[in-house]
């Protein structure tokens, strides 16, 4: 188990293959999941999982599982990945949170710390997340790290999606 980042609350590990099930459980969730076209079933999440080790491999980071520091029970994940958006592939933080976590501040905490980790170990000039016009909770999360919102745009599916940022040097000016 490869630990990146340990916050007050939580620590951030890269994702194993026992991590299946605990996945599983986060990612077919429907209410979690309800921002997202429709929950993942088991290849999904298996492909999630592959995606993620293939992440860790090509670029160093990708997204980690997320564990309460206090009991190691996984509530869910944050990270980065490479994303398509709005035609770039941009670095993006991601995070999901299970539902009976929700509203306890984690994903800020999370969030939080992946920034600062990506400023502080990559030479990316910013980075972003994107995310549907009605994932108010992701949005939100997003501005209370400093991001702010950069554009609106027609995704696939035919809804809105929303990219915000957050550069460098803004970083550096939040820090002070």
């Amino acid at each position: 188990m490869k630990i990146i980042i340990e916050t007050e609350r939580l620590i951030l590990r890269e994702y194993t293959k026992d991590d299946f099930d605990a996945l599983y459980k986060l990612l077919s969730d429907p209410i979690t999941m309800k921002h997202y076209p429709k929950p993942y079933d088991e290849n999904g999440t298996r492909r999630w999982l592959d995606w993620s080790f293939d992440n860790y491999n090509k670029y160093g980071f990708g997204l980690w599982a997320a564990e309460i520091k206090e009991t190691g029970e996984f509530i869910g994940d944050c990270g980065i990945t490479m994303q398509n958006i709005d035609g770039e592939t941009l670095p993006e933080i991601g995070y999901h949170i299970y539902r009976d976590y929700q509203g306890r501040g984690y994903g800020k905490e999370a969030a939080r710390a992946v920034r600062d980790w990506f400023f502080l170990n990559t030479d990316f000039d910013a980075v972003y997340s994107y995310m549907k016009y009605t994932n108010v909770p992701s949005y939100s999360t997003a501005a209370s790290v400093g991001m702010t919102r950069i554009k609106e745009y027609p995704d696939p599916e035919d809804t809105l999606l929303y990219a915000y940022g957050i550069t460098r040097e803004e970083w550096k000016k939040h820090l002070e």
